[in-house]
């Protein structure tokens, strides 16, 4: 199976770096005109850079998906150098949080602001157009949390369940239009914003024991999925999340199969 997007043009958001910049990365290489926005001009400087140095086809720019009339201006421009947009990964987010009792209103509106709201936003901006095509694919990234929250994800989870919310409602109202909407859901994956490859030996272990494969996630798991579910061979999926999160919480105690594999000596922690 070969997954052919040359052709396409899109638009990751919050993609400097992280995930956001391996899926880019891994679209561009796909041989899609990627479009890379970010709030942090040095993130994009680097983006570009690279996409230089590799020969990757597209472009960065500086846009804040809190601000309609930025991702207007954006979503204006590609239109008007490549002509149309294929493609939309809504990756921009963050993830700030606390216990209820001692949540601020900001954290809680910034959660709520880019997360959510950003997502709604650039989808506004973009569904026009490719209602205009007759065609689309729009992913959305969700979270575990959305799915399982953790202790103090109050924000965090809420802005992410609502995503996946707004997903659904957008697969409806763009079906007809042959569009499909998906989100995702990454599970533990280690990036600058949550760090946990840089936890203690003993917390490492302790969240590495919920899951059904007991390994960290790589970016390139995301963005291998993101890359199938903007190919023609998932033409047929829309309206869902799907889980990248390596069976966690599969099922209820993930640990118990790698302790009998252990004691057969098939693993060893």
């Amino acid at each position: 199976m070969h997954i052919d997007l040359s052709g396409k043009v899109a638009i990751v958001t919050g993609a400097g770096r992280g995930i956001g910049r391996v899926i880019a990365t891994a679209l561009a290489k796909e041989g899609v005109t990627t479009v890379v926005t970010d709030i942090n001009e040095s993130y994009l400087e680097d983006v570009q850079k690279e996409f230089d140095r590799s020969g990757c086809k597209g472009s960065t720019y500086q846009c804040d998906v809190r601000n309609y009339a930025q991702i207007q201006e954006v979503v204006q421009h590609v239109v008007d150098t490549y002509g149309h947009i294929d493609i939309l990964v809504n990756n921009a987010g963050v993830a700030g949080g606390a216990p209820v009792d001692i949540l601020s209103e900001e954290v809680w509106d910034l959660n709520l602001d880019i997360n959510l709201k950003g997502t709604f936003l650039m989808c506004k901006a973009v569904a026009p157009i490719m209602k205009q095509q007759r065609s689309g694919r729009i992913m959305n990234a969700a979270s575990f949390a959305a799915i399982v929250p953790s202790y103090g994800s109050a924000a965090y989870a809420s802005s992410k369940a609502g995503v996946e919310q707004f997903t659904r409602v957008l697969a409806g109202e763009l079906g007809p239009w042959n569009i499909t909407v998906n989100c995702y859901a990454p599970g533990m994956i280690p990036t600058d914003m949550n760090h946990f490859a840089e936890l203690g030996e003993p917390q490492q272990q302790r969240l590495l024991d919920t899951l059904t494969l007991r390994r960290w996630g790589e970016k390139a798991d995301v963005a291998n999925l993101i890359c199938f579910l903007a190919s023609d061979y998932a033409g047929y999926i829309t309206g869902t999340m799907m889980d990248i999160s390596g069976g966690k919480l599969a099922t209820q105690i993930p640990r118990i199969a790698y302790e009998k594999a252990a004691a057969e000596g098939a693993y060893e922690f």
